[in-house]
């Protein structure tokens, strides 16, 4: 249950039919949201639709998929079809844990050119280990009967047969069921964004170690590298706070004294000239007139506790 139209939609046919239904959604660090993700636009839909809610975290595993996935990417870093089986595994896990029958998903037959065509569905469903399981009730009747049709626990005639890309009577129905809680179409993964494609990219080609602290670090603010300094920098106050309050060793927090300008994060050896450079890209996101700008660089370490301090005159450096 993504939180989008579709899957509420298909909660509700199965809910009509006197189904007891539990929602599982997933989330993961490559999803559009810099908080702590409690389910956001799910838990809102599950709310009102009187269901319980699964949160699952997707995990470490999740990324090495993005690294290597079997059926490779779509426009950018998307590895949808293996996505799709990732989470169908996972939710067969949950299904026999909870006792489950089968499972839903929100699928329309055609709307998703990479991973919701009739021949890629049905690749999924096997890879999945769930053939014959998976009920799609937007798009049941243009398929074969799964096996809660043909077992009598949903009545197939009270399912539809949408199809195409088009979404006019999934809005219909929504206006018919009073339903307002939805997230917009394809709005929560990050690896469709070609920016964030680009800079995920860059820090998997690597060789030096990464944590999922960094992956974290590629949804927020503005990114620079400085040979083999990653530089991140605040883009308003929200990104501040959170860089702020997110920073940890072996990362260094960078912020600016008595002047405006934005909070950062760095990691990588650091030297005078480096911390110049940076401190020449701080200060050209200032606000402030100053001639001169101070930053405080902190790394946590004992001999730093107090913070180190570095003047950088602005007009050395052509600001």
């Amino acid at each position: 249950m993504s939180g989008g139209l579709d899957s509420v939609l298909a909660t509700r046919l199965v809910l009509d039919q006197g189904v007891e239904v539990i929602g599982l959604h997933f989330i993961s660090l490559l999803c559009n949201s810099i908080s702590a993700d409690k389910g956001g636009m799910a838990a809102r839909a599950a709310i009102d639709l009187g269901i319980r809610l699964i949160v699952q975290d997707k995990g470490p595993g999740f990324l090495e998929l993005v690294k290597r996935p079997a059926h490779g990417y779509g426009k950018n870093m998307n590895p949808c079809i293996d996505c799709k089986v990732f989470m169908l595994r996972a939710a067969s896990e949950v299904m026999r844990t909870e006792g489950a029958s089968f499972v839903i998903t929100g699928e329309v037959l055609g709307q998703r050119p990479m991973s919701q065509m009739r021949r890629t569905i049905s690749m999924i469903e096997k890879e999945s280990g769930l053939v014959g399981q998976i009920l799609r009730p937007l798009s049941a009747r243009l398929f074969p009967p799964s096996k809660p049709e043909q077992e009598g626990m949903v009545d197939r005639a009270k399912l539809l047969a949408i199809s195409g890309r088009s979404r006019k009577e999934q809005y219909r129905l929504a206006e018919t069921y009073d339903i307002r809680a939805f997230g917009a179409p394809a709005g929560g993964c990050l690896l469709t964004d070609p920016v964030y494609s680009k800079k995920l990219a860059d820090l998997l080609a690597q060789d030096e170690p990464f944590s999922m602290k960094d992956v974290a670090l590629l949804r927020v603010g503005r990114h620079f590298r400085i040979n083999e300094v990653r530089l991140v920098l605040g883009r308003n106050k929200a990104e501040n706070e959170w860089l702020s309050s997110f920073w940890s060793p072996p990362y260094t927090l960078v912020y600016p004294v008595l002047f405006k300008g934005p909070t950062g994060m760095f990691r990588g050896p650091i030297d005078q000239a480096t911390m110049k450079i940076i401190m020449t890209i701080v200060a050209s996101y200032s606000k402030d007139a100053s001639r001169t700008v101070t930053l405080e660089f902190f790394d946590g370490l004992p001999r730093r506790e107090t913070g180190e301090r570095l003047d950088i005159e602005l007009e050395s450096y052509g600001i």
